[in-house]
């Protein structure tokens, strides 16, 4: 049984940098992730993430809200387990895996807003790099955050989970990949895409947004891999000045869910 993985960075301490990651080969398999913001006690329990886990066997589940209690699906399905709560919270971020860790997932410290403090937890998935993220509300400094991000991330890398950002991520040299459709309702009526797939060196072979369950959240699933050289297109960014101008109006309106 795996056991719980509390980081410094959790504990208002330093955090350390992941180790640099394997560069691929790009003939590597397609990896099937998956994220969830299961909604912390009042939405997914165990034997709700259980069930994710059966149906869907994927390589990587992702979550985001998830409690201590959690830990308790490695009693069910085995595997490899690590949560870290965001600082002063009952609730953080996790990852699991079916097989051993080749290594523990790393834990770095966001910019942090006036209220809730934000980690991320990284992983070393051979192929590539996985950052599982729940970033701030507001809507420039979750940008920002997503650039601490990508300093500590390899050429090939993915970030997936609740991004709580409306409108464009803004990434240089990340494609968003995830699906299009809504993830969330917004005090049950504005549906929103909050929970999103960024990849650098990789592409998406699939990509679907699963049923929401007792969550406010659905399940977003990606299949990815390598891309091979030349593979992936180029970026393109038109109207930049207009978009960060929305981006600004934005943060002045955008308020907190829950």
């Amino acid at each position: 049984m795996a056991t719980i993985q509390v980081s410094p960075a959790s504990l208002g301490l330093d955090s350390v940098a992941p180790a640099p990651i394997r560069q691929a080969d790009a003939a590597a398999v397609s990896r099937k992730v998956v994220s969830w913001n299961l909604l912390r006690r009042t939405g997914a329990a165990v034997e709700d993430v259980v069930a994710l886990i059966e149906q869907e066997r994927p390589d990587l589940l992702l979550m985001q809200e998830a409690t201590r209690e959690i830990a308790g699906i490695t009693d069910r399905v085995g595997g490899s387990y690590a949560w870290v709560p965001l600082p002063g919270r009952i609730h953080g971020l996790a990852m699991w895996c079916p097989t051993p860790w080749a290594k523990t997932p790393t834990v770095v410290k966001l910019p942090s807003g006036a209220v809730v403090h934000r980690v991320c937890q990284v992983l070393d998935f051979g192929d590539f790099g996985v950052a599982n993220v729940h970033l701030s509300h507001g809507q420039m400094l979750n940008r920002r955050q997503l650039r601490r991000i990508v300093g500590m991330l390899p050429e090939r890398s993915a970030i997936l989970g609740d991004y709580n950002i409306v409108g464009p991520a803004l990434v240089p040299g990340f494609r968003d990949v995830g699906p299009r459709r809504p993830t969330h309702a917004m005090v049950e009526m504005v549906p929103l895409r909050l929970d999103r797939c960024l990849v650098r060196g990789l592409v998406c072979r699939e990509h679907a947004v699963l049923p929401r369950g007792p969550s406010d959240h659905r399940p977003i699933v990606v299949h990815l891999s390598p891309a091979p050289p030349g593979e992936a297109p180029r970026l393109r960014f038109r109207g930049m000045a207009a978009a960060v101008a929305r981006l600004r109006r934005a943060n002045g309106r955008v308020r907190p869910a829950r």
